[in-house]
């Protein structure tokens, strides 16, 4: 049995779940996690971005449930309801990338247990595109996944990704590592960001739903990442850069106007992905699944209908 985690259902306009359960990974750390019934078609494992938390989901779970399709949400380590440092609540930060794999094994074993015989799919969104690519290459089993602008790469330049590399063993020393990344302004701060200033959605309805959760639940709330997590964070995507995409179908949504993560890095993989394919959305900002209703329905159709082929 695991003990029950909080789930804010006023906030998540969201189907109700069947579990929010806490689960420890490997190394202690505490996480929560939301279940969805299974639905007849299967269970899409969603992997959130930065920031994001389970009930951000809470639209795109019942899109899915009307498709025939359960669900079920993780707060990564250092997000929301999970653990997260204690001195600085609102900095975003991982010491390793490696990390989130714990928490990706601790998402197996529920799900495993919850749902051991239905078909599996994943469904990632930025960071969360980057932790399912490395857990897909290590076998997290699935039968298709769907990413939203995935963290493949970040428009940083060559000068600025290798001073950032040669830096971190002093930042490490000296605990600088644990300070926020230069520069972090309100944009890092959603809750106070204004709409006309946002770089995730052309959506002014949803973009003030989000704002809305973490204004009512503060302790959702999670600021700009720290150096230590960018280090980190560049130090998984070369790895990956030199990884073969693995084996099974794949659909990737980039919007034109993408700003937070590299849409050259997207294009590379996706061109090489054995049965990948890559849709652009014109005038589409960082989150497709939080953008206008032309947008976000044409990337929900086209993630459903994937996973309707590959369900033999």
């Amino acid at each position: 049995m695991h003990d029950p985690a909080p789930f804010f259902a006023e906030i998540a306009d969201a189907p109700p779940p069947e579990r929010v359960i806490w689960q420890k990974a490997q190394d202690g750390t505490r996480l929560r996690l939301a279940l969805w019934p299974t639905g007849p078609k299967g269970i899409v494992a969603i992997f959130p971005g930065r920031t994001e938390v389970i009930e951000k989901y809470g639209r795109v779970v019942a899109d899915l449930a009307k498709a025939g399709y359960g669900a079920a949400a993780i707060d990564w380590r250092g997000q929301g309801l999970s653990d997260r440092l204690q001195a600085t609540p609102l900095l975003g930060d991982v010491a390793d990338f490696s990390l989130y794999q714990q928490d990706v094994a601790a998402f197996q074993a529920i799900l495993d247990n919850h749902a051991p015989s239905a078909p599996r799919f994943v469904l990632a969104h930025s960071m969360g595109g980057c932790i399912a690519l490395r857990a897909l290459i290590n076998g997290f089993p699935a039968r298709a996944v769907s990413f939203s602008a995935p963290m493949w790469g970040l428009p940083l330049n060559g000068t600025t990704t290798r001073a950032i590399n040669a830096l971190r063993s002093a930042l490490r020393l000296t605990r600088l590592d644990l300070r926020e990344i230069p520069g972090a302004g309100i944009e890092f701060r959603l809750w106070e960001n204004p709409f006309d200033n946002n770089e995730l959605t052309g959506d002014a309805e949803t973009y003030g739903w989000i704002q809305t959760q973490v204004a009512l639940q503060p302790d959702l709330r999670l600021g700009a990442p720290s150096l230590r997590w960018l280090a980190a964070a560049l130090s998984e995507l070369a790895a990956l850069d030199n990884t073969p995409s693995p084996d099974l179908p794949a659909f990737c949504g980039l919007g034109t106007r993408e700003m937070l993560v590299s849409a050259q890095a997207i294009e590379a993989r996706m061109a090489q992905w054995p049965d990948g394919r890559l849709d652009i959305y014109d005038g589409a900002l960082h989150e497709l699944l939080m953008e206008r209703p032309e947008i976000r329905n044409a990337f929900l159709h086209e993630t459903i209908r994937l996973f309707d082929a590959s369900q033999s």
